[in-house]
């Protein structure tokens, strides 16, 4: 990334993204609410499908990644063997470790310690949704913990478009071999078909957009800075909107068990701060310089939580419980890397420069 890229970049965590899990759990209230009041809008929205796939929860999910997608510059990845320390850790984090972590804590939460409290079809399904949400690392809001942490932008850049490549061909597979091993029924096809929707095709249209936009290089960082600025606000109008879909289905669930998104938060919690706890011990023990290591640690602690919700709701239907966990996800997320941010930035001092 140029100078110029740096400075087209934000400054910092936006007004939306800084109070994220507040919209979220408004949007939570809307759509309990909105479910009770006109159940049959819910209904009419759910029977929207065509080949597993449910068309208005497609559109919601292309204008959440789309954004992210265009952001992605692959050009950085010939930088890559220059500082291969971050890299490497972020790789093995994402991939070799966190979605077994993932799987192995909804096992023992959901199959034993919360065993007396839910029933056991109910907590198959939140094991699965969180199993996607741990095998779907982080793309686009890793650029705002690197920026908060004052992060290498270049570098933070390579390893998202390493990610993003890697998920093309290991989502699916690690996916499928989790919810196998939990004994829970792979659809392949839908799944396949979910990862061709939701990574394969926005990645490409993104591709083309930013060639697109820079086909004036002088100008290109601005270009894609500014057409991304632009069209952010319908991500997160994708966001939230699929929120309230989601909970309008599960509101009849949540009013009767209200402890359930806390049960289901457990779980995440103590994924998040152990995977951060390996990868930021991994990075200083490797003496690796601080505005790589942070950004090291927390792209493999933040998950990309719009493709988990969208291969979620494609597998398991809306109005599952898999679906459920996804967005009880989103809603932890933000507190639980704001607090990581201001830890990674207090322990600076543990790294050189």
């Amino acid at each position: 990334m140029s100078k110029s890229d740096q400075e087209a970049a934000p400054g910092g965590i936006g007004f939306f993204e800084k109070w994220l899990s507040v919209w979220v759990a408004l949007c939570i209230a809307a759509g309990i609410v909105l479910g009770a009041a006109v159940p049959g809008l819910f209904e009419v929205v759910a029977n929207l499908e065509y080949a597993s796939v449910n068309v208005v929860v497609a559109i919601l999910i292309w204008a959440m990644v789309y954004p992210m997608m265009v952001g992605v510059d692959f050009a950085s990845l010939k930088d890559i063997g220059g500082k291969p320390k971050g890299l490497i850790i972020t790789v093995l984090v994402n991939w070799l470790v966190k979605p077994f972590t993932m799987a192995a804590l909804g096992v023992l939460f959901f199959d034993h310690v919360f065993a007396g409290l839910l029933a056991p079809e109910d907590a198959q399904q939140y094991l699965a949704g969180v199993i996607i949400l741990g095998a779907a690392p982080c793309t686009a809001m890793v650029f705002v913990w690197s920026q908060l942490t004052r992060g290498d932008p270049t570098y933070t850049l390579v390893q998202v478009s390493i990610n993003d490549l890697i998920m093309i061909v290991a989502f699916a597979p690690i996916v499928a071999l989790l919810l196998g091993v939990t004994e829970i029924e792979v659809p392949w096809t839908t799944l396949i078909l979910s990862v061709l929707l939701y990574v394969v095709i926005p990645l490409i249209a993104g591709v083309l957009t930013r060639k697109f936009l820079s086909r004036n290089q002088i100008s290109a960082a601005k270009a894609v800075a500014s057409f991304t600025n632009k069209v952010k606000p319908f991500s997160v109008i994708g966001l939230l909107s699929t929120v309230i879909l989601l909970f309008g289905f599960q509101g009849p669930t949540i009013l009767s068990d209200p402890l359930l998104i806390l049960l289901i938060a457990v779980p995440l919690l103590l994924q998040s701060y152990g995977i951060f706890a390996v990868a930021y011990w991994a990075a200083w023990a490797w003496r690796t310089p601080f505005n790589i290591a942070a950004p090291c640690a927390l792209i493999g602690t933040s998950n990309f939580f719009e493709l988990a919700v969208a291969v979620a709701i494609s597998l398991f239907g809306l109005n599952s419980g898999a679906a459920l966990a996804t967005v009880v996800g989103v809603l932890v997320e933000v507190p639980v890397m704001l607090s990581l941010v201001a830890f990674a930035n207090r322990t600076q001092h543990w790294f050189r420069n």
